[in-house]
């Protein structure tokens, strides 16, 4: 057993094996995992700035050729092409208001170029009939669209087979951008511009909003994981110091 006495008190500091073994285990995995929730909330955080800075900068051009389009996540760009209504997709469950409806997504043909784009054109009510397809007006001529780049995310659950996802369908439960890609004979590039509210191109509804980020809650939790750091070693001091006996 550790034992030290205190030459000014009545107390030695006499730990278990255990008690220390436990401790020198879990309080850099409290800590840890206190840093893991902190860097969250500062990439969220961040993620935040660059969303609320885009907003309200001036839109920028589209390069020609893009390396890294995650730099390009919430940025407002201008962009000049065509609408292909061929290759429009409806994303169902969109509630606006408390009402059911559909963001028509519609791939642009750039202008001069032969790849595409997805533009999320915002959001149509939907029918009485759940299964109906609302009519979609579209713009046929060539259009300026301004909108923010917007990366689909891959973390994807669905309840739909491998044969259905095979199957074309305008109606799609998720922006699977892998599966767009796949499915149809153009070239699309792996980003949805997110039609800006101020737009009129070919535009529907747009109350767009960022996720919610719960930076909040990331650091309530970074707090926890360290608080219990710091319970764990007063636990281990209390639970090791001892009071010596009058006759020692």
């Amino acid at each position: 057993m550790i034992q030290k006495q205190f030459g000014l008190t009545k107390y030695v500091f006499k730990p278990s094996w255990l008690g220390t073994l436990i401790l020198i285990i879990c309080v850099p995995l409290f800590i840890k995992l206190g840093l893991w929730q902190y860097n969250k909330a500062a990439l969220k955080q961040e993620i935040q700035s660059n969303y609320e800075i885009a907003v309200s900068t001036d839109a920028l051009k589209l390069p020609s050729q893009v390396d890294n389009f995650n730099a390009w996540q919430y940025k407002k760009i201008k962009i000049k092409g065509t609408y292909n209504t061929q290759y429009q997709i409806l994303l169902d469950n969109q509630v606006e208001n408390n009402k059911a409806g559909f963001h028509v997504l519609t791939p642009l043909k750039l202008a001069d170029r032969n790849d595409y784009i997805l533009i999320n054109r915002g959001w149509v009510e939907g029918g009485a009939v759940h299964n109906n397809i609302p009519d979609i007006v579209t713009p046929s001529e060539p259009i300026e669209v301004v909108g923010q780049v917007s990366i689909p995310s891959k973390k994807i659950f669905t309840l739909e087979s491998n044969a259905e996802k095979t199957v074309w369908n305008k109606v799609w439960q998720h922006m699977d951008m892998d599966r767009y890609q796949k499915s149809v004979p153009i070239t699309v590039l792996p980003v949805v511009i997110k039609l800006d509210a101020k737009s009129n191109a070919g535009g529907f509804v747009r109350h767009w909003q960022i996720p919610a980020s719960r930076i909040a809650t990331n650091i309530g939790y970074a707090y926890q994981w360290f608080g219990f750091a710091f319970a764990s070693i007063m636990i281990y001091l209390f639970t090791s110091i001892k009071k010596v006996s009058g006759n020692q």
